[in-house]
C-alpha cells in the first residue's frame, strides 16, 4: 500500500490491519480510557520530570522536538521496526530507546547547524555555552512538520513504494532536515520573527493533525488520483494554517503557539488514543464534525488548564506560553504517539483476527477504483 495507513481509507488496507482496526473501534472508549493510564505518566514525566516545568521545558522540549520526526519515521514509514522484530511487550521499548537515542543525536547536530556542539548544554537547564532553548527550536519544529507533510499530506510521494521501508522512512527524515535547515536559515530574521515563524509552524502541525489525523485525510483522501490528492491536500493544511495566521496576526505568537499546541494534543487524543470511537454511533459528515467540536473544546479546556498551573510557576528564562506548548504538542502528543502508534497500545491491545476475508460490496468497488 503506497498510501500511509492513517489516512488510507479502510478498503485499500491490508486485510489484518481492517481487521485490527474494526477489532480497535469495538473496543471504544474502554480501549482508548486504558491508554490514558500510561499516556498520562509519560506526558507528566516529559512536561515536569526534569526539576519542575521551568527546567524540562529548557532541557526536555528540544529533545522532544528533534526526536518528534524519528518518532513518525518509526510509527509511520518503518511500522513499528526494528521493535516489530521482537515480542509485544518488548517491541515498544526498544523503539522508545532507539528514538531517545536519536533524539539525542539529532539535538547535537541542531546545535551544529545554529551555533556549536556542546554535549552539556543538552542537558543542563542552565549550560556555561550555548543553550538548545530557544535557540534550536525553529530548526526542530520545522524538521518535524515537514516531516509529517511528506509522511502524511504528500503520502510519502516519490520514496514510499519505491525504496524500502527502512531507506524509504531515512530518506524522509533527510529531505525534512534538508527543507528544515533552508527554513532556518533563510525566514527568521529576514521573511519572519523566530516567535512568528514558531506559531507558523504549530498552526501548520495542527492544520495536519487536523486533517489528516482527526478526518483521516478527509476530503483530499477521498480522491482516487494521487495528483490530485497530495494538491488538495497540500492547499488545505498549508492555505488553511496560512487563514490561522492571518486572522491571529497581532495576537502574541507565544499564546498562538500554545493554542495550536493544545489543538494537536486534542486532536491526536480523539484521532489516535479514541481513534474510531463514534464511528458507528453517527454518520459520517456528523461525526466528523463532533471530532472538530469535541477537539476544540478539549484544546481550550487544556489551554485553560495549563496555563492556570503555569502561571503559579516563576518563569526565568520560559514563559507560561512556551511551557503550555511543550507540554501540550510534545508531552501529550508524544505520550499518545508512543502508545498507539509505536507501542501499538500495549499492554491494553491485542491481535486481531486472522481471517478477514469477508469485505463488503462497497470497500470491493473502492479497492477496484
Amino acid at each position: 500500500m503506497t498510501r500511509p495507513s492513517i489516512s488510507a481509507p479502510l478498503a485499500l488496507q491490508p486485510r489484518r490491519a481492517r481487521a485490527a482496526q474494526r477489532e480497535r473501534w469495538a473496543r471504544q472508549p474502554r480501549l482508548g480510557a486504558l491508554g490514558l493510564l500510561l499516556v498520562v505518566p509519560v506526558a507528566l514525566l516529559l512536561a515536569l520530570a526534569a526539576g519542575g516545568p521551568e527546567p524540562s521545558l529548557l532541557v526536555l522540549a528540544p529533545l522532544v522536538t528533534f526526536g518528534l520526526p524519528v518518532v513518525a519515521m518509526v510509527a509511520f514509514w518503518w511500522d513499528d521496526w526494528p521493535g516489530s522484530t521482537l515480542r509485544a511487550s518488548w517491541a515498544g521499548w526498544a523503539d522508545t530507546v532507539l528514538v531517545i537515542v536519536a533524539a539525542i543525536c539529532l539535538t547535537l547536530l541542531g546545535q551544529a547547524v545554529v551555533d556549536t556542539v556542546d554535549v552539556r548544554a543538552v542537558f543542563e537547564p542552565a549550560p556555561a555555552g550555548v543553550p538548545t532553548f530557544p535557540g534550536t527550536m525553529a530548526l526542530a519544529g520545522a524538521a518535524f512538520v515537514a516531516m509529517l507533510q511528506l509522511t502524511l499530506v504528500c503520502e510519502g510521494w516519490p520514496l514510499r513504494g519505491r525504496l524500502a521501508r527502512t531507506a524509504a522512512g531515512l530518506a524522509a527524515l533527510t529531505v525534512a532536515w534538508v527543507v528544515a535547515v533552508a527554513v532556518d536559515e533563510l525566514v527568521p530574521g529576514r521573511l519572519l520573527a523566530g516567535p512568528d515563524l514558531g506559531a507558523l509552524l504549530t498552526l501548520i502541525g495542527a492544520a495536519q493533525v487536523g486533517v489528516y489525523v482527526l478526518w483521516r485525510g478527509w476530503p483530499a483522501a477521498r480522491s482516487g488520483r494521487r495528483a490530485v490528492r497530495l494538491v488538495a491536500g497540500n492547499a488545505l493544511v498549508l492555505g488553511g494554517a496560512g487563514l490561522a495566521y492571518g486572522l491571529t496576526r497581532g495576537v502574541d505568537p507565544g499564546a498562538v503557539s500554545a493554542a495550536a499546541g493544545c489543538v494537536v494534543a486534542a486532536g491526536l487524543l480523539y484521532g489516535m488514543l479514541f481513534e474510531g470511537f463514534l464511528r458507528d454511533r453517527l454518520p459520517a459528515a456528523t461525526e466528523r464534525a463532533a471530532l472538530l467540536g469535541l477537539t476544540m473544546v478539549t484544546a481550550v479546556v487544556l489551554d485553560l488548564a495549563l496555563h492556570g498551573y503555569a502561571g503559579t510557576v516563576g518563569w526565568t528564562r520560559g514563559t507560561p506560553d512556551d511551557w503550555v506548548t511543550h507540554a501540550s504538542l510534545n508531552a501529550i502528543g508524544v505520550g499518545v504517539i508512543l502508545h498507539v502508534g509505536i507501542g501499538r497500545r500495549w499492554p491494553f491491545g491485542r491481535p486481531a483476527a486472522a481471517d478477514d476475508s469477508a469485505v463488503e460490496p462497497a470497500e470491493q468497488g473502492l479497492r477496484r477504483a
